[in-house]
């Protein structure tokens, strides 16, 4: 618990510096780049979101019309929508950092050299939805996105006050299984497993958006909610109690903190009352007022 609380604080950290955040945001393009170029086009896989659709509509006019479109000129102007929405109802510093990555990402893909590390395609699935994934919670970290279909990801999450990358999952699959028609369909299926192990590596890195409900039986009250508010800026709930071995009294602190926070929060609380029983649940929802750190 002290090293994710201790590797929280210093995401937080990071998260705070400008520079420090478009350095990180360069390198995940990086990342994302090289992905495209080895596993997805290796594999011949078309991953969801802009990049997916972008990768789709160059191989329709490849095929179709023997016209090579660069994959910068059809990404930028894909995510545009995307962008109108982040800058309207999301946040302009958000997007702007947003638009780095997507201008980066994109002129990297077009001007980075092909690399094959396996021919395997299961492989290349897997190992290639599990980088980027990690290359977009890298972004979201840092307070930006990737661009697409992540843009409505944040807005629907910002909105309903759940994780939503798993509408967005749905959404990919669709243009897919579209793919899978014109094209290859093992290839729109490998494509999904990419896919699904990308949206699996975000919901493990990023969370945001994820719930985490504490039950602490405590005799210190108000200093275990205290800590809660000063870490989480959540409140609490103090419910008098009576245990039922000894029949002593006990205070019972209820409150709900993301998970993002859970770790800070629990070492926290165990710091003001050592001989507190703290009892962490994963919470589906929560409806009405909770605390969120507001997206720049």
């Amino acid at each position: 618990m002290t090293k994710l609380k201790s590797s929280e604080a210093g995401i937080g950290r990071l998260r705070d510096r400008m520079g420090v955040r478009v350095l990180v945001i360069a390198i995940a393009s990086c990342i994302m780049a090289l992905n495209i170029n080895t596993f997805v086009h290796t594999g011949g896989l078309l991953p969801g979101g802009a990049t997916g659709l972008t990768l789709l509509i160059q191989e329709i006019f490849a095929k179709f019309f023997g016209i090579a479109v660069p994959y910068t000129l059809i990404n930028i102007l894909i995510n545009s929508i995307p962008i109108y929405i982040g800058f309207r109802y999301i946040g302009k510093r958000f997007t702007l950092l947003s638009c780095g990555f997507i201008l980066l990402t994109s002129l990297l893909t077009d001007f980075m050299p092909a690399y094959s590390v396996t021919q395997d395609t299961l492989l290349i699935s897997v190992f290639g939805g599990l980088i980027n994934g990690t290359a977009i919670s890298i972004c979201l970290l840092m307070d930006a996105t990737s661009g697409g279909t992540d843009f409505v990801a944040i807005y629907l999450s910002e909105k309903r006050g759940i994780d939503s990358f798993n509408v967005t999952l749905l959404i990919n699959a669709g243009i897919l299984i579209a793919a899978g028609l014109l094209f290859s369909p093992d290839k729109a299926l490998y494509s999904i497993i990419f896919q699904f192990t990308s949206t699996a590596t975000i919901h493990t890195l990023y969370r945001k958006y994820q719930q985490m409900t504490l039950f602490i039986v405590t005799n210190k009250p108000d200093e275990v909610s205290e800590q809660i508010s000063n870490l989480s800026h959540h409140g609490a709930t103090i419910i008098d109690c009576e245990g039922s071995y000894k029949h002593v009294e006990h205070t019972v602190v209820y409150s709900v903190v993301s998970r993002a926070e859970a770790g800070r929060v629990v070492s926290a609380v165990k710091e003001a009352d050592p001989d507190a029983f703290v009892n962490v649940i994963k919470t589906d929802r929560v409806i009405g007022q909770f605390y969120r750190r507001p997206t720049d």
